[in-house]
């Protein structure tokens, strides 16, 4: 009698735990945790398409020193080519089959508004996604399981236009920008800057993320008599507007938006018309490796190791490689102190008390910080000029949001 009793308390202790295995949170063993995300490595912004290997190649420089609390990150990525309707399947794709326990920056405004919705009825942290807009940073309250990284599209905007108010205030504003929210939200923020403050605004154009150029828009820009012109753009869309003002022989004051002004973009951009690069404004927030006065700052050290190590077809002076490092370590950040007992609920109470200036990707002194009412990580920005060579510091901190 005693034996079958022992039999059956082990029978029942293995049918428990076993119980206990598959109601855990997918993606995740003993020893490992599995997010995902979509970067567009093809398509009209492949220029972002690094974000995906940085990132990975951090995560690898991780799990070489043990992973986060014994467990390795493996991180899968799909291309998206930028389009939102690939998103949503390779993002369904992740979670259904891959059974990936995080969505990790996936890129894009649209896209990633795209699949917020499905994330957040499955319970599927979002978190750290390329995007600043308020319509995916404001709206904690109904979108709770989603976290941005981009600093406010708005707030960018704003900064831009006091910066005008500042240094131009009789300027004659154009704005060429994505009809998405990344563009429209960067519009409103200039707006609200300027507005009776000196600037105006005299011309405006959208263009589409399906658009083959946007020649005609700056035309009609150029048309307006503006003597400033702001691109609400990503790079493709940025360099065909300066290559367009060059041929059209219009020499408006640039301002540029942050997630179009990495080096090669712009060294590009210099090529084609070097008098209208000279003198452009934007603001950043990660330091630039390539710049000297970052040469024997350790974080620069540290990029250049883990890419010799991880990714050695990577090259280094390749911004968003380092942009997918900064993001990656925010993630591993939020992992570690989710603690031990891994679960999305508690990555996700993670990811929404972060309070921290130890990030070293990015600019001294900046602050993430979220809130259960804040999905906007970045509190400050700094205004930077292009002289040609380099991105140089004119003025800041400022508030990002």
């Amino acid at each position: 009698m005693r034996r079958a009793l022992a039999v059956a308390a082990a029978a029942l202790v293995a049918v428990s735990a076993a119980g206990a295995a598959t109601s855990a949170d997918p993606g995740v063993t003993p020893t490992t945790v599995l997010i995902g995300g979509t970067v567009p490595l093809s398509g009209e912004a492949a220029a972002f398409g690094t974000v995906g290997p940085g990132a990975k190649a951090y995560f690898d420089y991780v799990n070489s020193k043990g992973g986060v609390n014994g467990r390795k990150i493996e991180y899968r990525y799909y291309d998206d080519a930028y389009n939102p309707a690939q998103t949503v399947q390779l993002t369904r794709k992740l979670v259904e089959q891959d059974k990936v326990f995080a969505i990790f920056d996936a890129i894009g405004t649209a896209n990633n508004l795209a699949i917020r919705e499905y994330l957040n009825a499955q319970k599927v942290p979002q978190l750290f996604s390329g995007d600043g807009s308020q319509a995916l940073g404001g709206a904690s309250a109904r979108y709770p399981w989603t976290v941005g990284f981009l600093p406010s599209y708005r707030g960018e905007g704003a900064v831009l236009g006091r910066d005008l108010v500042k240094t131009r205030p009789k300027a004659k504003v154009a704005v060429l920008f994505e009809n998405t929210e990344l563009g429209k939200d960067m519009a409103r923020g200039l707006s609200r800057a300027v507005a009776g403050n000196g600037p105006k605004i005299v011309a405006s154009e959208p263009y589409e993320l399906t658009t083959t150029d946007v020649v005609s828009q700056i035309a009609k820009l150029k048309g307006s008599g503006a003597d400033t012109l702001m691109l609400f753009a990503t790079p493709k869309f940025m360099i065909q507007a300066i290559v367009a003002a060059k041929k059209l022989a219009w020499k408006p004051q640039l301002y540029l938006a942050s997630v179009s002004i990495e080096p090669t973009i712009m060294a590009i951009a210099r090529a084609n018309a070097p008098d209208l690069t000279l003198g452009a404004r934007a603001i950043a927030f990660v330091k630039n490796p390539n710049d000297p006065i970052w040469r024997k700052d350790p974080a620069v050290a540290l990029y250049k190791s883990i890419l010799e190590r991880f990714a050695p077809s990577a090259k280094w002076t390749d911004v968003y490689n380092w942009y997918g490092m900064t993001v990656a370590w925010t993630m591993v950040d939020t992992l570690k102190r989710a603690g031990k007992n891994l679960t999305r609920a508690g990555l996700l109470r993670a990811a929404r008390s972060l309070d921290t200036t130890a990030n070293p990707f990015l600019l001294p002194g900046t602050r993430l910080h979220t809130s259960a009412k804040d999905a906007f990580p970045l509190d400050t920005v700094y205004l930077y000029r292009y002289d040609n060579r380099q991105w140089v510091r004119t003025a800041g901190p400022f508030p990002a949001r």
